[in-house]
């Protein structure tokens, strides 16, 4: 269901010698800028405190209902476009309120159900170089912002516009009808950052939206085409596509990784904890059953596994909200479907202890040393967590159906990180409601 055998691998011989020219590009508003001072060669090096991007690699957008989210970016063969330093702002708060040190796609696993290939489309076919031009259409009411790809592999230019900027609205924020029978009701809005990238048949669109109530959330979208040359259905298993039940598509897996390391409040000093809730039956005449909630700290390395009832959350070791609460981003994790093929694609989430070296989910191709592990799950070795890395891992198995042709509609993968305590009420909390914070009657 991608490109054929013989096709993907002159692609893979193509995108080997493009790699050996200069991985680090910038993204500018409105041009084409050099490359950042920290570009792909310096990626491991730790996070600055403060954004260390020129203004041309800035995003700044205060959206209609108040909220301004700041950040900077940077290109890098490998990932793409990733995300430094973000800070949210909403109303009411007299300073931004850093939230994450980085952001980024940290692999693309893709194993076909018969056992004959796999891909890593993140490290092994330089996804980044995969860049699309964007369309004003593809950008309503937004900025198309050109990426310098020294080495692209679908254009002539390495000018490719190729980062869309832009607002959207999502529906309601709230609604409450008040004891005095006022109706309070917002309409949300998000800031809309996301690229498009080809690797083979398949085109991704990589979505990072930004929520005013500050909410995160990271999308992978898979679209494009159904490989022609790739209906042998070798899995024994395959879904016939076109006429009558000659042409079998083989099934395969997308398990998609992203790897978000947190600032909250300009430290990278982090806590994480797990929780999870017991529900048991009624007991002594109570009408309903009781549910017990109880954390855990997670205080050395962990390979988590999501089920009902279970999340974890990052806390700020540096900041607390206006309530005296310490500031945290729950991970409110997605659909998936968990493939159990490999060690690294076990586990729904993983916690590593910041190293610069670690930078890719699986197939890492950083130079780490001697001995040292390729893939995430080999860095829970038992380290306690100071600097918490989260990678969070998300599953679709994905067999073919006849309205994947053609062009493929998209299916989407991904979770948000959503605060908690990171205010004192809502963000967007109506100002005739600002005193109903607590017990308030």
């Amino acid at each position: 269901m991608r490109v054929n055998r013989d096709s993907r691998a002159r692609q893979g011989a193509l995108r080997r010698r493009a790699m050996v020219g200069p991985l680090a590009v910038g993204l500018v508003l409105g041009g084409t800028a050099s490359a950042p001072a920290f570009a792909d060669h310096k990626e491991a090096a730790a996070p600055a405190a403060a954004p260390a991007c020129s203004a041309a690699y800035q995003i700044e957008q205060k959206l209609s209902t108040g909220t301004t989210w700041r950040m900077c970016w940077r290109f890098e063969s490998r990932s793409g476009v990733i995300l430094d330093d973000i800070s949210y702002q909403p109303p009411g708060e007299s300073q931004p309120i850093k939230v994450l040190n980085s952001a980024k796609l940290a692999q693309i696993d893709v194993p076909y159900d018969d056992g004959s290939i796999e891909y890593n489309d993140v490290t092994d076919y330089s996804f980044g170089n995969g860049l699309l031009n964007l369309t004003p259409a593809e950008c309503p009411g937004g900025t198309i912002k050109t990426v310098k790809v020294p080495e692209p592999f679908y254009s002539d230019s390495p000018n490719i516009k190729g980062l869309c900027a832009t607002t959207r609205s999502r529906g309601h924020a709230y609604h409450m009808l008040s004891d005095a029978n006022k109706t309070y009701q917002a309409q949300g809005k998000d800031l809309l950052l996301y690229t498009v990238n080809k690797v083979g048949w398949y085109e991704y669109i990589t979505e990072w939206r930004f929520q005013d109530d500050g909410t995160m959330t990271m999308n992978a979208g898979a679209t494009g085409s159904l490989s022609p040359d790739d209906y042998d259905a070798g899995d024994g298993r395959g879904w016939p596509i076109g006429k009558g039940a000659r042409a079998y598509a083989t099934s395969h897996s997308h398990n998609i990784f992203w790897r978000l390391d947190f600032g909250l409040d300009g430290s990278s000093k982090a806590n994480v904890e797990q929780y999870d809730s017991v529900v048991s039956p009624p007991v002594g005449g109570q009408q309903a059953p009781t549910n017990k909630t109880t954390m855990t700290k997670v205080t050395k390395e962990l390979a988590g596994d999501a089920k009902d009832m279970r999340w974890w959350r990052v806390v700020s070791t540096a900041g607390k909200n206006k309530d005296g609460h310490a500031r945290s981003y729950e991970i409110v994790q997605g659909p998936t479907a968990k493939y159990p093929g490999h060690n690294f694609t076990k586990h729904d989430v993983y916690f590593t202890e910041y190293n610069a070296c670690e930078q890719y989910a699986s197939g890492n191709p950083l130079n780490c040393g001697a001995g040292h592990g390729k893939s995430v799950d080999t860095w829970v070795n038992g380290q306690s967590l100071t600097h918490p890395i989260v990678w969070v891992n998300v599953g679709f198995h994905h067999i073919a159906r006849d309205e994947d042709q053609q062009p493929m509609p998209v299916h989407w993968q991904g979770f948000s990180i959503a605060p908690r305590d990171v205010t004192a009420m809502n963000p967007l909390t109506p100002a005739a409601l600002a005193g109903e914070n607590g017990h308030w009657h």
